[in-house]
């Protein structure tokens, strides 16, 4: 990447794609960011800048890469797929850029020490959140590709005029209106995602169904 291509992201802000560090101090906290990125639209993080975008630098890079690759083999499971580089912006400071793919392997999760429990991230805006039981299974199921069917009943059709009307449901919205349990809600919720009858939009509190335009 050139330099002048990584000042412009930077200047864009933080987004869906685009995440700044302004040095690597946790690194165990900063791979769900690539996590994220990998589960989702891919994406660059850009070690040496401020949440502001002001592009101050790290003096020993190879240090804060070190540490970050370090985590990355500890933790992201399975094997996260990356591209790192460095550009110098003085005689003394360097910009570390991570960019990260959207992965043909997702759903990629952080392996938790010593209890082995899974986290999984995807990327909501310019946030990394973790990723519902609901958007974990699309993103699984996306990745085999095989066909969906889904019966198209009364409550899929109260379903599909209450989004004519309103711009999104959450999951416990539809299981109350339609009166079904939650399994019965999330499994069809999940299918029309999958059908690309419904859009979910990942949330750190409850994910939302909208009409796929």
């Amino acid at each position: 990447m050139e330099l002048s291509e990584a000042k412009r992201l930077i200047r864009g802000g933080e987004s869906q794609t685009v995440e700044f560090k302004r040095k690597i101090k946790y690194p165990e906290k900063v791979i769900k960011e690539l996590v994220a990125f990998a589960n989702t639209d891919g994406g660059y993080l850009f070690v040496g800048v401020s949440d502001d975008g002001d592009l101050a630098g790290v003096k020993y890079p190879d240090e804060h890469i070190f540490s970050l690759n370090t985590a990355i083999e500890k933790y992201c499971r399975p094997k996260l797929p990356f591209e790192q580089e460095t550009l110098r912006l003085t005689e003394s400071e360097s910009l570390v850029v991570y960019h990260i793919p959207s992965s043909e392997r997702k759903p990629h999760y952080i392996l938790n020490q010593p209890d082995k429990t899974k986290q999984f991230f995807v990327r909501s805006e310019d946030k990394s959140i973790k990723a519902s039981r609901q958007v974990k299974e699309i993103i699984e199921r996306r990745r085999k590709q095989k066909s969906v069917t889904f019966n198209f009943g009364d409550k899929e059709k109260w379903l599909m005029d209450y989004l004519d009307k309103n711009q999104s449901i959450t999951l416990q919205a539809y299981k109350k209106h339609a009166k079904i349990n939650t399994y019965q809600a999330s499994r069809g919720l999940i299918l029309m995602v999958l059908a690309n009858v419904l859009e979910i939009i990942p949330s750190d509190k409850e994910d939302l169904y909208t009409l796929k335009n």
